[in-house]
């Protein structure tokens, strides 16, 4: 590494990294599951790093989605500066209802970005491809300075657009099922071969919580997936990069104790009843295409009223529904939470710990969902892991944030 000059990405100056800097994301990691595998000796290398490097909690962006929080780590900003709210938007002017996976989207440049124009070797590898483009967005593939690519579409690569042709075959791994654990050990298995071969400056790994969709802490699923994560992070950790591990957002049982059947309020329902039907629009920024994980029933919901409707009369009435831990409006959550105004109805909603929000129950079908629901999206899921495989110091400030994790991933490179 020949450069050795501070990057300044969206007002925040990143020190030079001295060895690679690495941030993980693992997607959907409950603080539970580390502390479970720890406890059951799954985990030797995490444990040692907790141990002797730094270990604190910290807060994901609300909603506790992965887009926004995959976006916010790789901006190092809330979505007010970034523009990404959700995995799903609804643009009122035109009346669609779009996926937000489009780098048109995104209102600020990312950290990658900044560090490939100040000359860094900088590369990304995702579990799915709806993050690729979003990450990857500002760099140039034609310098080897930069690789982007996701396990979902690694056959498909190609040095022009992803910095490497067919990954998969790059790899000697075939290209994973979307809905299994292989999808993240192929993003891990990259990161250490990267770290080999192109010794990149700054890294992101970033994972796909299928199988926190499925496993409980405690189950084999989960057991086996953070053993193998382990082994990874124990190569990573031996080529002496600078690590931090985080999540976009953690995860909660969103299920009947004793039915298994999903907890789920249909708030569009709810609305047709109230104001009429179709009325109102309630949005579920959670939506993505892989129905299989968690059927579009997330922790958080924004609803659009009807001109003429009384906000503080339909707020009230919403906060007062047993299902609801807090309603605000759009500019008081603008203001708690740092959304963008113009990607957010007139009531934000956050359900409590245990429940789910739908929009009419004849719109999701849950038929795919093989286990009990497990979800996230809210207040209850924005405690997350921040573990850097360094002493640093972090301060005392209760406000750690999970998009802090570059700040700090090369504070600690550059010691």
């Amino acid at each position: 590494m020949t450069i050795q000059t501070p990057v300044t990405a969206n007002e925040r100056v990143y020190p030079a990294p001295k060895v690679p800097a690495i941030a993980i994301c693992l997607d959907g990691c409950e603080p539970d599951y580390l502390d479970v595998a720890i406890a059951k000796g799954l985990m030797p290398t995490l444990k040692r790093i907790r141990e002797t490097g730094t270990d604190r909690l910290a807060h994901s962006v609300i909603p506790s989605f992965t887009n926004p929080n995959n976006l916010s780590i790789a901006t190092g900003r809330p979505p007010i500066v970034h523009g990404i709210c959700g995995n799903f938007l609804y643009d009122p002017e035109t009346g669609e209802e779009v996926m937000m996976n489009d780098v048109r989207f995104l209102r600020a440049p990312t950290i990658f970005s900044q560090f490939y124009e100040a000359g860094y070797r900088v590369a990304m590898v995702t579990a799915k491809d709806k993050l690729r483009a979003l990450l990857g967005a500002g760099l140039k593939f034609d310098d080897d300075r930069a690789v982007a690519f996701s396990a979902e579409r690694s056959g498909e690569t190609t040095k022009a657009e992803h910095g490497i042709d067919n990954a998969s075959a790059w790899l000697g791994m075939p290209v994973p099922e979307v809905y299994s654990a292989e999808l993240s050990e192929f993003v891990f298995a990259a990161g250490v071969k990267l770290l080999k071969e192109m010794r990149p400056d700054v890294m992101y790994l970033s994972t796909t919580d299928y199988v926190q969709h499925k496993f409980a802490p405690e189950e084999q699923g989960a057991l086996d997936f953070y053993a193998m994560f382990d082994k990874y992070l124990a190569q990573l950790d031996e080529m002496g990069a600078a690590i931090v591990v985080t999540a976009d957002h953690g995860m909660k049982a969103k299920h009947e104790p004793t039915s298994k059947e999903p907890s789920v309020i249909y708030m569009q329902d709810v609305f047709d009843d109230w104001l009429g039907e179709g009325k109102a629009r309630v949005i579920l920024p959670i939506t993505d295409p892989y129905v299989v994980h968690h059927g579009a029933l997330g922790s958080f919901a924004t609803v659009y009223l009807p001109e003429g409707a009384e906000r503080a009369e339909v707020k009230a009435k919403v906060a007062a529904l047993p299902e609801m831990m807090e309603v605000l409006t759009k500019e008081e959550a603008v203001a708690k939470y740092e959304l963008p105004a113009d990607r957010i109805g007139d009531l934000t909603m956050v359900c409590t710990g245990g429940m789910t929000i739908g929009t009419s129950a004849d719109r999701h079908d849950l038929a795919a969902l093989g286990e009990p629901l497990r979800s996230h999206g809210g207040l209850t899921e924005q405690e997350v892991p921040f573990i850097v495989n360094r002493v640093i110091d972090l301060g005392n400030a209760p406000d750690l944030r999970n998009f802090d994790a570059f700040f700090y991933a090369t504070t600690a490179a550059a010691q």
